[in-house]
This record gives C-alpha cells, sequence and structure tokens, in this order.
C-alpha cells in the first residue's frame, strides 16, 4: 500500500502560516519539531485527513519568488469537504478569501479560495451518490 503522506507547501514564515492553516482553516497542528538552525518540521492537517501538508520555510530567492504561486496561478490544491455551507461561512467569517461564489458542478458544490500567499484551492463538497 502507498499513500502520499504530506505535500510541501513553501512558507514565508512558520507561524503565520500556522495561523492561517490551524487558526482560520481549523487543521489540526500533527507536528512542530524545531530542527535547530531556524528550521522546523510543521505538518498541519486537515481534521479527519490523512495527508498533510508540510509548511516548508522558504530559504532561498527562487524558493521565496516560488510562495504564493507553486502552481503558475492555476487552482492547485482541493480540499474537500463534507459540509461546504459550514465551512464557506466560517471561512468567510474569518476572513478567508474566495475568488467566486459557490457554484454548483456535477461533481459538487465547489468554491475556489485563496490562501494566505494567494494559492489556489478548491473547496468542495463532492456530489453524494443519489443526489
Amino acid at each position: 500500500m502507498s499513500r502520499i503522506s504530506a505535500i510541501s507547501l513553501l512558507v514565508r514564515d512558520y507561524d503565520e502560516a500556522i495561523a492561517f492553516y490551524v487558526g482560520k482553516l481549523g487543521f489540526e497542528l500533527s507536528e512542530n519539531t524545531d530542527m535547530g538552525g531556524g528550521k522546523r518540521w510543521v505538518r498541519a492537517t486537515p481534521k479527519g485527513g490523512q495527508t498533510s501538508l508540510l509548511l516548508a520555510k522558504a530559504t532561498s530567492e527562487a524558493q521565496l519568488s516560488q510562495v504564493g504561486d507553486q502552481a503558475g496561478g492555476r487552482v492547485w490544491l482541493f480540499l474537500e469537504t463534507d459540509d461546504f455551507a459550514r465551512d464557506h461561512a466560517a471561512w468567510t467569517a474569518a476572513g478567508v478569501t474566495f475568488r467566486e461564489s459557490p457554484r454548483y458542478e456535477p461533481y459538487g458544490t465547489v468554491a475556489v479560495f485563496e490562501d494566505l500567499y494567494g494559492n489556489a484551492w478548491d473547496l468542495i463538497e463532492p456530489t453524494r451518490n443519489g443526489d
């Protein structure tokens, strides 16, 4: 069996990224280990999820230039929810930027939102069988 356990996400600062992903989106702080020399191993995981974001602090000019643009402006990450209306309302109240109003597609309810750096994400509540 194989699975993706983490996806590396370039960030400017560990603590501001934790504040967004844990504080605003409600992810769990799965790990926050000091590796020495200013480096930390920080993982934030959606509640009930198996794949974490590895919050990787950019340390070079090349890495810093990619913070917020890891997918060249395209939607890059897809976050599935069991209650779109709940999460959309909570995140809107928390100041999360949505690029569009919720829309209904054959695969479910979806809206594009931005993380604190401008990376585009889809928030999706999939259509359940029989819906």
